[in-house]
């Protein structure tokens, strides 16, 4: 058995045979830790037949999939766990992540034989959070453990159907270090063929970097079948899970939670809670409808405008892309002709919700002219459609959808782009306004 030792960039997992100070892939400093590959002998082949798609059995318990006890949670897994499955859930520290699992945990084991293994928290430490939760079961098991052989052998003699490791980060075999890009790797490797090969569904934990990504290879998201985000604050109440990949289901679906004493709640009416305590006929807010996956929620898009005092005027943007909201800034300067280059904009989605699909331009450009010309958009009315260059107003997708919830929630009217209208079955023109540029949709909700 041979070895030898290589340094690897702990950001972008770039090799080199010697220390670097700086990577010359992602241009990090000091992100190069030494590592020790080993090279094996040479292995008899093994021969395996290919089989015939007709001829492979399911396994008998993998068409039951196991419940959450969170409706919203088992909507975005698609129906809930599957077995055998390998599942990644990352967010940003105190956000909920181990919350969220505990609840998970405590619902699955009413039924089902469950083992808690935290790298990061003392037995009495899980044992507080879960007096705080109200949770008590005889069949939850919780292990304390990094060692992965210790965890391995742990899982086998327990039998356990759902194995949840918070975090991956902290599991270390026994040639690397916890944290490191090779240890990652390796013990979700292992993990990923311990899910597979036993038909146990596996949940780890991953830590989230500086820049919002699971820390690690990259290599770690392909491995797994199901990647979820938590996104928000975790100084606010409600939290966003959000699915990123899922081989089970529809992916970039979304479930809101409401953090609370006793834990996390799902929230069934998220338009309520996005528009919940607006501001009535106050310049700068505007209502829109984003499509998340195959959920319909109305969100208010609040712009602020004021003269500068600076050089370089200031564009301050929260929840929606900076670039989006300054070209349609210089779309409103050249098309409508509004002087903004000295003004600071500031630009805010309510509620910590971050959203980057087109829809919302119309809602944007809006709110911003709304601000600048301090008149208020007309009251119980939903924007929705993207802006062009020219200033034109293009279609957007699932018109229908985003229509029937704004109507649900009681607003009077929707503003869509005029090519849209023949995607809708039912018209309401007393109550659909379309718009086929900057010109005519500005005029009317602003008043000319």
């Amino acid at each position: 058995m041979k070895s030898k030792s290589v340094f690897i960039c702990q950001v972008c997992s770039y090799e080199s045979l010697k220390w670097m100070g700086r990577c010359p892939n992602c241009g990090s400093w000091n992100s190069f830790l030494e590592e020790i590959l080993e090279k094996s002998k040479n292995k008899d082949i093994i021969e395996r037949n290919a089989v015939s798609i007709d001829k492979i059995e399911e396994r008998e318990n993998r068409r039951n999939r196991f419940k959450t006890g969170f409706d919203e949670l088992d909507r975005l897994l698609g129906g809930g766990l599957v077995p055998g499955s390998f599942v990644l859930i990352g967010g940003d520290p105190g956000i909920g992540k181990s919350t969220l699992l505990l609840q998970v945990s405590f619902f699955i084991s009413k039924n089902h034989k469950i083992l808690y293994i935290s790298g990061e928290e003392s037995l009495e430490q899980i044992k507080l959070r879960a007096d705080r939760l109200g949770i008590i079961s005889n069949n939850m098991y919780i292990l304390s453990e990094t060692n992965l052989d210790v965890i391995t052998n742990c899982m086998d003699q327990l039998k356990a159907e759902v194995v949840i490791i918070d975090s991956i980060q902290t599991i270390s075999g026994s040639n690397s270090l916890p944290g490191s890009i090779s240890q990652i790797r390796d013990a979700a490797y292992a993990l990923m063929n311990y899910a597979k090969t036993k038909g146990v569904t596996i949940i780890i934990v991953g830590h989230i970097t500086k820049d919002g990504f699971i820390a690690g290879p990259k290599l770690l998201e392909h491995m797994v079948d199901v990647v979820l985000y938590f996104e928000g604050n975790s100084n606010l109440l409600y939290r966003i899970l959000r699915s990123t990949k899922n081989r089970f289901g529809a992916s970039n679906e979304v479930a809101i939670f409401e953090m609370r004493e006793e834990g996390l709640r799902e929230v069934l009416n998220p338009s309520q809670l996005f528009i919940e305590g607006r501001t009535k006929n106050v310049p700068g807010s505007v209502v829109s409808c984003a499509v998340e996956g195959s959920k319909a929620i109305l969100v208010e898009v609040q712009a602020l405008c004021c003269d500068t005092s600076l050089a370089v005027p200031r564009r301050v943007v929260t929840g929606v892309d900076y670039n989006r909201v300054s070209i349609l800034t210089a779309v409103l300067e050249k098309r409508f002709g509004l002087n903004l280059q000295h003004q600071d904009i500031y630009v805010n989605l309510v509620g910590g919700l971050k959203i980057n699909e087109p829809a919302l331009d119309l809602a944007i450009v809006a709110a911003i002219a709304s601000s600048y010309r301090n008149i208020e958009v007309m009251d119980r009315s939903v924007i929705i459609g993207e802006v062009g260059l020219t200033g034109e107003v293009r279609p957007v997708s699932h018109i229908e959808k985003r229509i029937s919830e704004a109507f649900r929630m009681g607003f009077e009217t929707c503003i869509i782009p005029k090519s849209n209208l023949k995607d809708i079955k039912q018209k309401d023109y007393n109550r659909i306004l379309t718009a086929e540029n900057l010109y005519s949709v500005l005029d009317v909700i602003l008043g000319g």
